[in-house]
């Protein structure tokens, strides 16, 4: 558990059932951490103590189909997709009326933030993004990248076919150690590590939710009609106007790091881009005092003008 452990909270937040984590005085600044795929919430377990020594509530959800998170109602579509993710975390906020908390994640948890900073900016204080702007471009989804790049989302793929369901249901615990691999070359994880975040890919919605992820973004599989409109809105590649601080790791084996003008135009707002040294994919968990360190930045941005990449 998050050091030291504390009390799993649960509350109900549009289709789900949130099981969270709430640290220090609920009446300090939030910061809502959310963790990727295949992680969990331990992804926070160095960041969470440095947010709290800075005097920030710290609030870190499962996301939907990881944990003790659940459907609130047997008949929701189990949906992956992108728009699904930023609901979750829309309501989430709306459950707990934080009304302008710092938004951080990586992976599946960034895009949710990104989401909720593009569709609702007003609902958001700032957002820190590691992998930069994360809202999916499903209509270029067919577009092929460098063959070597191809090769490290080959789980994307597998995911597509009935054998990689399957197989998924059957190995999740070793289909994320293969991931943990490609996703950190540097990152010297324990068997312990590994272990300990698996017990959130022990639930019922897991597989359904995974598979519906990856075979949504690749254009695969309709989405649900409870999240068309964001959807439809999302297709256009909003941009993100709240202050933001976007973070790369040098060391990522499947993302390579940027110098941030890719992205540049999607960004309204002040924005920095950094590069983290030796951090690969699981960011927060790999360069924790960098995680933290731009959460603490973007919670008091230099003015209100346009940053640099």
């Amino acid at each position: 558990m998050i050091i030291p452990a504390p009390p799993l909270h649960h509350v109900d937040a549009g289709e789900l059932n949130v099981a969270y984590y709430d640290l220090g005085s609920p009446t300090a600044e939030p910061v809502v951490l959310l963790h990727g795929f295949p992680y969990d919430v331990h992804s926070y377990s160095a960041v969470a103590p440095l947010l709290l020594e800075a005097g920030f509530r710290v609030l870190v959800p499962y996301l939907r189909g990881h944990g003790p998170t659940r459907f609130r109602d047997d008949a929701i579509p189990r949906s992956g997709q992108q728009a699904a993710l930023g609901a979750d975390l829309l309501a989430f906020l709306d459950a707990l009326d934080l009304r302008e908390p710092i938004l951080a994640g990586y992976d599946w948890g960034g895009r949710a933030a990104c989401v909720v900073a593009a569709l609702h900016p007003e609902r958001v204080g700032g957002l820190v993004s590691a992998g930069g702007y994360l809202i999916q471009d499903i209509a270029a989804s067919g577009s092929p990248i460098a063959p070597e790049r191809e090769a490290g989302f080959w789980y994307f793929w597998y995911f597509s076919t009935d054998r990689g369901r399957a197989g998924l249901d059957a190995n999740r615990r070793e289909i994320a150690r293969v991931i943990w691999r490609r996703n950190s070359p540097e990152w010297a994880f324990t068997e312990g590590d590994l272990v300990r975040a698996a017990r959130a890919f022990d639930n019922p919605d897991y597989v359904d939710i995974v598979i519906h992820s990856y075979r949504h973004r690749l254009g695969l599989a309709t989405g649900s009609s409870a999240h068309e409109a964001d959807e439809a809105s999302l297709a256009a590649l909003p941009a993100i106007s709240v202050p933001t601080i976007t973070l790369d790791g040098t060391a990522d084996g499947n993302f390579p790091a940027t110098d941030g003008t890719r992205d540049a135009a999607r960004f309204t707002g002040w924005r920095e881009h950094r590069r983290v040294p030796h951090a690969g994919h699981h960011l927060p968990a790999e360069a924790p005092r960098a995680f933290a360190d731009a959460i603490l930045d973007v919670a008091e941005p230099p003015g209100d003008g346009a940053g640099t990449p």
